[in-house]
């Protein structure tokens, strides 16, 4: 398929160019969305800290003597204060330290992601800026230049590691995430209002994830 002209803007919003993106990235008719979720659910799964942890009778404190003898006293047999069946014993089957992750192919990821950025596409929720060249690192420099762009609510801005400047001024706004252009992901591609990439930026990532 032919690739297309998408726009190309400065951060006074004025535009100084075009980008040329490939219409099976973001252009798909067809959006699947089990993919999506599952590019989600594998994401959430690999953020989990899976420190989880009870102990189990060997590890709680507590005498190794036998409570009292097995017969004759007319009451059950017991062998450990630590028996997971008493109070303050030890947990059966409880969790332990594991990791969530599990197998996710990695063509079903580039699709995943292929699929998000044409959602985000039609929806009118993509915007190329040049680059994120800002002449303080002032964090109300930040919301000017996202003010004059159009950009409400919260928004993910990618390729935005190349300036400094941006990056400190991005970095304790609770509305803003910063993200690598080889490091975007579906979840925060469909978490945040808008997303913004460089040039730079979107051509490197149209390279990863085309077909």
């Amino acid at each position: 398929m032919t690739a297309f002209q998408h726009p190309v803007v400065n951060l006074e919003n004025a535009q100084v160019g075009t980008v040329e993106l490939l219409p099976e990235i973001f252009k798909l008719e067809e959006i699947n969305k089990h993919l999506l979720w599952e590019a989600v659910r594998h994401h959430l799964a690999k953020r989990r800290q899976g420190t989880a942890k009870t102990k189990d009778k060997s590890e709680v404190s507590g005498s190794g003597r036998k409570l009292w003898r097995q017969k004759g006293t007319g009451r059950a047999r017991v062998g450990s204060i630590r028996s997971t069946l008493w109070r303050g014993g030890g947990i059966a089957h409880g969790p332990n330290p594991r990791s969530y992750d599990y197998a996710f192919p990695k063509k079903a990821r580039r699709a995943a992601v292929r699929h998000a950025l044409s959602v985000k596409y039609a929806a009118g929720q993509l915007m190329v800026v040049e680059n994120w060249d800002l002449a303080t690192h002032k964090t109300k420099a930040m919301i000017a230049a996202l003010e004059k762009l159009g950009v409400q609510g919260t928004a993910l801005l990618v390729g935005i590691e190349a300036s400094q400047n941006a990056m400190r001024a991005s970095g304790n706004n609770p509305r803003l995430c910063a993200a690598k252009g080889a490091g975007v992901n579906v979840y925060d591609l469909l978490k945040y209002d808008q997303v913004v990439f460089s040039k730079d930026a979107i051509l490197a990532l149209q390279e990863v994830v085309k077909p």
